[in-house]
């Protein structure tokens, strides 16, 4: 033993202290603090050194000598196992301003005035956790079949229910894909729609995942400034009119929070359809509203299929991720859609887990969102 070995036993905490016992002593030997061939005390002297029952530390003991970390004998005790030394991984902290340092300051936690948390003391917890615990044991009864790679149907019907109800979207459950969210919708899109080396509308400020989204697929992006009517379309014709794809938050912009205008989706879906262009719409926070019902969706007023609209239930409903993406029948989504579908799938990411969409599918019929039922989620953001 080069060193001191300390281990301390956090008994307030929910992993087990044969696991922090294991964990503890491995950590010492990969880090060089035990040496190969030092000495460990016997288990029932180190279960009465740190004041545990013997069985905790014969498991933690037992747990080793399987990892092939330490060897034991009757006859000279319980050694650290010989073994050539391995560098110690450390991970790198990301490069400053870089994207990956970005998204760990984004994916830390809740912060004060954070966009986009939901206030989780104002959703249904109750009525929630019991229709998961319902989907669960459906899904125990279910056949053990192939799932469908859009979605399971009864959620693709009830989506579309929602859509037409509460976006004014009118959709048939076969446009529908099951998504992980909306980063998984706009992969999705990005890989069937094809658009590499081409342009892309993207709102300035606008989300920063979506701009590496683009940036993955190859896409030149062109910023596009945002007002009080949201996007400036005319701006963007004039400066950019050679896009081919244009990625837009009509509901509530984000960060800005304003809603496009009625003149500019007009003026949008005009340009969209001259120009053989096709608009992505982010449908953010579209289920939580401060007050009022949401303004209609921008795909509700599209009559030249150019808009693929994508959405997710994931404030409010579903963790992991649910989402979905709207897809348009006129080519080349339709005809790319059935083989990039049985390609990309599993390099996509997953979709909802196997329960999750049964769950969705109820929590919907129940009216969760106001659409069948009333129930408004007004409260339901911190901000």
């Amino acid at each position: 033993m080069t060193r001191p070995l300390h281990l301390e036993l956090d008994r307030s905490a929910k992993t087990p202290l044969a696991e922090q016992i294991h964990k503890g002593i491995r950590t010492a030997i990969e880090s060089g603090v035990l040496a190969p061939g030092a000495r460990l005390p016997s288990w029932q002297d180190l279960a009465a050194q740190l004041g545990v029952a013997r069985g905790t530390v014969r498991v933690a003991y037992e747990k080793l000598s399987s990892a092939q970390l330490i060897v034991a004998s009757r006859a000279t005790g319980t050694h650290v196992a010989d073994r050539p030394p391995f560098p110690v991984r450390r991970d790198s902290a990301p490069s400053p301003g870089s994207f990956m340092e970005m998204y760990q300051e984004l994916t830390a936690g809740p912060a004060i005035f954070q966009m986009g948390v939901p206030a989780q003391e104002t959703l249904p917890a109750t009525l929630l956790a019991r229709m998961r615990a319902q989907a669960v044991r459906a899904e125990v009864s279910a056949p053990a079949i192939y799932p469908d790679p859009r979605g399971e149907l009864a959620l693709r019907r009830e989506i579309a229910a929602y859509l037409a109800l509460a976006r004014g979207i009118e959709c048939a459950p076969s446009q529908i894909i099951v998504t992980a969210g909306f980063s998984g919708g706009l992969g999705l899109a990005l890989r069937v729609l094809g658009l590499e080396q081409k342009k892309a509308w993207m709102e300035d400020p606008g989300f920063p995942f979506t701009r590496q989204g683009l940036a993955l697929a190859r896409l030149s992006v062109a910023p596009i400034p945002v007002d009080a009517d949201g996007i400036d379309v005319d701006y963007g014709m004039k400066h950019a009119p050679d896009a081919a794809l244009v990625v837009v938050t009509p509901g509530q912009q984000a960060p800005l929070g304003s809603t496009l205008s009625l003149v500019r989706r007009s003026r949008l879906l005009d340009w969209a359809a001259q120009s053989k262009a096709w608009v992505i719409e982010d449908d953010y926070l579209s289920e939580l509203q401060l007050k009022g019902r949401a303004t209609p969706a921008l795909a509700s007023l599209d009559r030249a299929g150019r808009v693929i609209h994508i959405g997710s239930f994931s404030k409010t409903v579903t963790r992991p991720p649910c989402g979905w993406a709207l897809s348009s029948h006129r080519p080349p989504w339709r005809r790319n859609l059935p083989k990039l579908l049985r390609a990309l799938r599993p390099r996509l990411g997953r979709r909802c887990s196997a329960r999750w969409p049964t769950s969705c599918a109820r929590a919907i019929i129940c009216g969760i969102f106001g659409a069948r039922s009333g129930f408004t989620l007004h409260k339901a953001m911190h901000c």
